[in-house]
This record gives C-alpha cells, structure tokens and sequence, in this order.
C-alpha cells in the first residue's frame, strides 16, 4: 500500500501516526463555501483533499484544515429541501416513536439538527424535542417549524451543561453528522453523558464499505472528516463505554448505516445479529488488512478519465450540458475532474440560498430550476446522484425535447 512518510498527521481517535494514503484528490475549495458574484475574482482558498487510512484501527480520515467553526457557523446546506429526505426521517420518527415507547415523558436530542427537518416530526406526536446546531442561520429555520434549538457545537462540555439544566435524553440522533466533527473523542463522550442509563443513541452515516464498492469519491469533502466502517465504529464508540448492539443497511447517500448504540453497562439490550453478520462481512471483505485499502485511488482515477472522454465527445458533438443540484459531493466531483463551464453550462438547485451564486472552486454559476426548461439542454448531470429518481421524476419534461440524464457516479451512466 502507498505509504505517505511525511505526513504528520495523528489518527483522531487512537493517536497512531498516519502513514497511508487512501485516496488522493487534489486540492479543493470548501464545499459548501458558494461564491458570490462579487466575489469572482477574489482569491478562493484551496486545501488539501488527501485521505489517510490507520493502520492501528482502520479509520479513514483526512487532516483537519479548516476549524468546524469556519465551515459550519454559517452554511447553505438546508435538508429540508429534498422530498425524499424528509419522508426517510418521516418514516425514521414513526418507527422510534414505536420501538422505544416514546411519549410526553421523553427527551430527544438530534445534534446537528439543520432545519428541523427531523425533529419537527415528533412535534405532532407529543415528544418533547431538542435541536443542537452550530449554523445559525440554519437553526433560524428550525425555530420558524416550531424546533427549539441550541446554536452551539456539541461535545462533553454542553453535555455536561445540559445535564446540571436536568436534560437527559432518551434518545439520541445524529443524522451525517458524525462524519463531521474531528474531535471524535470528545463528540462521543459528550453522547455518552447525555444519555439517560437505559436510553438509545441512533447515528447515519455513509457506510465505508459501500463508498468503496459503489466508487463513491465524491463524498470527500472537507466537511467530512472521517469514513467510516462498522468495525471502526464499534471500536470507538466502545472505547467510550457505549455498545452497538443494531445496525440497519440504508439505500440513503449511496448506501448509510443506522447504528443503534446503548450504554454498555445496559444489559437490556443484547448485541443483535444484524451487529454480528455485518461485523463478519467486513472482516470477509478485509477491512482489517491494509491492502484492502489500496485499490481505491486507481478506480477513482479511471472514473474521472472515463466521465471527462464522455464530455469531451458530447460537447465536440455539439452538445449542451446543464447540472442538476449544488451538493457537496458534486463540488468535489467537479473540481477532482477540472470540470467548469467548457463543459457544464450552469446548475440548478431547488436550494434559494444557492441561487445567484456560483459553485466554489469551478464558478459554474447556480440558477431556479426554471432553467432548464428555459434553455431546453441536451443533457442534464444529475450531482446529487443519490436522488436521482427523485430528480428524474421532477425532470422528466426534459423527454419532450429528447433531454437525457447523465449520472456520473458510480461510473458515467446514460438514462434517456
């Protein structure tokens, strides 16, 4: 495997020296950081996207560049723009709702809360609920849903706070948000101090093995900080006393897990078979050696080869290209392949904080979905190619001019 020997950089949960590189995708602005007209030609900071793999506990990570205070204190990404997403965390509170009996005498807590798009669920069901979001301008949106919501960043110190306030809480979420934060340790402590003793943690995240199996680069950015698998997972979450005792394989962001955590000491909740048989698949599939790691980067490499010879055939042709979204993973799809507006005429988002700006990095700029049927191109490029059915469906006028789809991920896919 390609050892990096100058790194310098120390694995986030166990300390270990990072030596191994996972995948190497260039330099890239934030994702989430658009860009304003008069904003163009400013300089626009670049940082490294280059991914490490730890040898001692397999957690696949890359260096923190930017505080989270710098990405996250004001941000664009607003989940409650997605009709797919919020009927899978309608149909996520009606299912806990059920399994735990939660009622008028409960707590949850989602960390990360964005827009309220979850929690608002519970509202109506009589639960009482707690946002914690560092974007105020997102939390701004969910206190109009009737949300309450702490603008802070969460970890040992505000659970401790909440806990001298007498909040304690049954149940737990965080919805793509534990990628997120570097200082895993102190997330997971603070996590484990907000639970009550028989309560249950539920945590999503992009499952490590479908990243790799499905060639899905693009969920690198430098929002995320960690990748992870279930045999990684469980090793830092049982370091803090808390134990995976299910998991559930989710079709949301290419392929998720939703993990079910409890407290150790909670003997109520054995470990499931769920936990086991995934657990013995990745061990089959070599998440514990090294060298599984090692073919990532060629399989990216050819991706980008093969989706930049499309491009240049169907634009020689002739041929106009619009996008379909402004998401993080097409930002890094974007900048990875050097793609700009020689190749993708403009994108569209259903997102109105997007709209008028331009993505970082390529400055292609952002338009209302109107667009499309405005200027009536050949082909659009769906970037948040995990919805794609939806945006599909929400396009398919595009047929009446003989519009196709083209889905880039995970390799260049043709849908007329």
């Amino acid at each position: 495997m390609a050892e990096t020997l100058s790194s310098g950089a120390s694995c986030r949960f166990c300390g270990s020296d990072l030596h191994y590189t996972f995948v190497d995708l260039g330099m890239s602005p934030l994702c989430e950081s658009y860009v304003s007209l008069e904003q163009l030609n400013q300089m626009e900071p670049f940082y490294p996207l280059h991914v490490f793999v730890c040898e001692k506990c397999f957690l696949v990570q890359l260096e923190e560049y930017v505080s989270p205070e710098e990405i996250f204190s004001d941000y664009a990404y607003f989940s409650a723009y997605s009709d797919y997403w919020l009927k899978h965390v309608s149909d996520y509170t009606d299912m806990i709702t059920e399994r735990l009996k939660l009622g008028a005498d409960s707590l949850v807590v989602e960390l990360a809360s964005n827009d309220g798009y979850l929690l608002q669920y519970f509202i109506p069901k009589g639960v009482p609920i707690l946002g914690i979001e560092p974007a105020a301008n997102v939390a701004e949106a969910a206190e109009a849903r009737n949300v309450p919501t702490l603008v802070r960043f969460f970890g040992e110190a505000l659970a401790r706070e909440l806990i001298a306030e007498g909040k304690q809480a049954d149940l737990v979420i965080g919805n793509n948000v534990l990628a997120q934060v570097p200082d895993i340790n102190d997330f997971v402590e603070g996590m484990k101090i907000l639970l009550k003793p028989q309560g249950v943690i539920t945590m999503e995240f992009p499952h490590l093995m479908r990243l790799m199996a499905e060639n899905q680069f693009d969920t690198i950015y430098h929002e995320h900080f960690s990748y992870f698998s279930l045999i990684s997972v469980e090793k830092i979450f049982a370091a803090h006393g808390l134990t995976l005792f299910d998991v559930e394989e989710l079709p949301t962001h290419g392929g998720s897990l939703r993990i079910y955590a409890c407290h150790t000491e909670d003997t109520s909740k054995p470990v499931g078979q769920r936990v086991i048989d995934l657990r013995n698949r990745e061990e089959s599939a070599g998440f514990t050696r090294m060298e599984t790691y090692d073919s990532f980067s060629e399989q990216v490499k050819d991706t980008k080869r093969k989706l930049l010879d499309f491009l240049i055939e169907a634009k020689s042709e002739g041929k106009s290209i619009a996008g379909y979204g402004a998401p993080g993973k097409g930002n890094t799809l974007l900048n990875y392949c050097g793609i700009r507006t020689d190749f993708l005429d403009y994108t569209c988002d259903r997102n109105p904080h997007k709209q008028g700006m331009f993505l970082p990095g390529t400055h292609i700029p952002i338009f209302h979905p109107d667009k499309i049927e405005e200027t009536k191109p050949d082909y659009v490029m769906i970037l948040p190619w995990n919805l794609k059915d939806e945006i599909m469906a929400q396009l398919s006028f595009i047929r009446d001019w003989d519009g196709k789809f083209i889905v880039p991920i995970p390799e260049v896919k043709i849908y007329p």
